[in-house]
């Protein structure tokens, strides 16, 4: 009698779902805080790479000649960039311009994010972000300022 008594309490399953539940919640729930700081790690890096190309590309157009404007560009991209903090392994920019009135500039930023330092746990991997912007070079700029031509 006593292996069928042994039996029957081996076979019950009352409680045994909430039991489950309740030590597999917290492994979850910290999987899902991992992946969401992973996730908002690369949109954050996506944002503030948008608004350092918006930036370059504001500088670039103020400049008079095309060097000076792929100067411009990649000084302010790159600064915008640490102050912003977002770590990239490489940063490449390329500007494309005549830098004449009326004219349009573009600027692109290439970045590479690791995703390693997002945690302290790490996370294998990065991602190259992209971002381009365009402003155009003002028509008036060349005049002076009391509206006489030369």
């Amino acid at each position: 009698m006593t292996v069928t008594r042994w039996a029957r309490w081996w076979r019950a399953q009352d409680g045994s779902v909430t039991a489950e539940a309740v030590l597999v919640t917290p492994v979850l729930v910290m999987l899902l805080v991992f992946v969401a700081v992973v996730v908002h790690r690369g949109v954050d890096a996506r944002l503030r790479l948008d608004d350092a190309a918006h930036q370059a590309a504001r500088a670039a157009s103020l400049q008079r000649t095309t060097a000076a404007a792929g100067e411009a560009a990649t000084a302010v991209a790159t600064s915008a960039l640490a102050h912003a903090n977002v770590t990239c392994r490489n940063v490449e920019v390329s500007t494309t311009t005549t830098a004449r009135p009326g004219s349009i500039v573009v600027v692109s930023v290439r970045c590479t994010v690791d995703f390693g330092q997002a945690i302290v746990l790490g996370v294998p991997g990065t991602k190259t972000l992209t971002a381009s912007a365009s402003e155009v070079v003002d028509l008036y700029r060349s005049q002076p300022a009391d509206g006489r031509t030369r």
